[in-house]
């Protein structure tokens, strides 16, 4: 099954993982990453253009969850900024979709954040359209293992 584009914060939480060493590489074809608050560890697989990941985003909904994109950022096969994601560290992601129960809710905190940190949303949204450009050319598809 072919798998959707991310929502936008799905690019900006993934910056965030990697920002707070979340992600691990396991071996070529295998990362872990770990949740916001700690509590969860995702597995992710890469095999070429088949993925897997368990995290809800990839299982329930069919969408490039966060675990693979900031796998897929980590192995080089999507742009990484450092910048950015370190504009983006110590966000609690769990906390604040919980709360807000829409991402374009959690968006709005997680710019005014970065702006704060120095970097603007337009920098961040321009960085989003290529992300989300990088992986629709990738044609993602989701495995079972």
């Amino acid at each position: 099954m072919n798998l959707r584009n991310p929502p936008k914060i799905k690019i900006l939480e993934a910056l965030g993982a990697i920002a707070d060493g979340r992600v691990k590489l396991i071996n070529e074809e295998e990362c872990e990453v770990i949740s916001s608050e700690g509590d969860r560890k995702y597995k992710v697989i890469l095999k070429g253009s088949e993925v897997y990941s368990d995290d809800n985003g990839t299982k329930f909904r069919n969408y490039v969850g966060y675990p693979i994109i900031s796998c897929l950022m980590i192995k080089g096969l999507l742009s990484f900024n450092e910048k950015y994601s370190n504009a983006l560290k110590g966000i609690p992601w769990h906390k604040l979709n919980e709360e807000y129960k829409k991402y374009e809710k959690v968006e709005e905190i997680v710019f005014k954040i970065s702006s704060e940190r120095g970097i603007s949303r337009a920098e961040l949204e321009s960085f989003i359209k290529t992300i989300i450009s990088q992986i629709a050319n990738l044609h993602l598809k989701k495995i079972d293992i």
